[in-house]
């Protein structure tokens, strides 16, 4: 959970490689009309998507050029409520092709957790 102030903006961002899978997941669980505007964009800044005073929602993509991905809850329209959002960021990357090694090889690459919690800028 997150509180994101009148007038504020929280962002979160998570590095992903080409091909990617990400899907982020929120609803807003408290505060107002219990909207909140929502941007996620990729490396170059290109708008991956945008929604404007929702309430909840699920949006996945495949990410389409390695870097660091952004996403941002905006409360700019609230005057005075803050509002409470629960979110996450799930990160599903493609699979490492076997060495000859077999799978202990593929897991030491994978370097474990394939759950993106989201890093605060």
């Amino acid at each position: 959970f997150i509180t994101v102030d009148a007038h504020a903006e929280e962002c979160f961002h998570d590095t992903a490689t080409s091909g990617t899978k990400m899907g982020l997941t929120f609803e807003v669980a408290e505060g107002g009309f219990l909207d909140i505007d929502v941007k996620i964009t990729g490396p170059d800044g290109k708008v991956v998507y945008q929604g404007e005073r929702e309430s909840s929602g699920k949006y996945t993509f495949a990410a389409y050029a390695d870097g660091t991905y952004h996403y941002c809850f905006s409360n700019a329209m609230s005057t005075m409520t803050p509002k409470i959002v629960m979110f996450s960021m799930d990160i599903r990357r493609r699979p490492r092709p076997k060495t000859q090694e077999g799978e202990e090889a593929t897991r030491k690459q994978a370097g474990g957790d394939d759950q993106g919690a989201g890093q605060h800028r």
